[in-house]
């Protein structure tokens, strides 16, 4: 079976919680939805000058699919408390 080096890549899945994880239980909500909007345009900024356009870009595409998890998950949150 093929590595899914932008899901899930090796070194980020090292020990028993993921990077991306281990960042969203550290920050507060606003440095999380930040730090997933500032991956994402990073990513969208940078893959025309790398010779792995597709894999920047499916990063990017990564780091917005989360941004859009985590509003997904604040808008039931909110719905639920009102």
């Amino acid at each position: 079976m093929d590595t899914d080096l932008i899901n899930e890549p090796p070194h980020y899945t090292q020990g028993t919680i993921e990077c991306i994880e281990y960042l969203k239980d550290s920050m507060n909500i606003l440095a999380y939805v930040g730090f997933l909007e500032g991956n994402t345009k990073k990513y969208l900024h940078r893959y025309q000058y790398k010779g792995s356009r597709i894999s920047d870009l499916k990063k990017a595409q990564y780091y917005l699919n989360k941004l859009v998890e985590t509003y997904e998950e604040l808008g039931k949150q909110h719905e639920q408390n009102t």
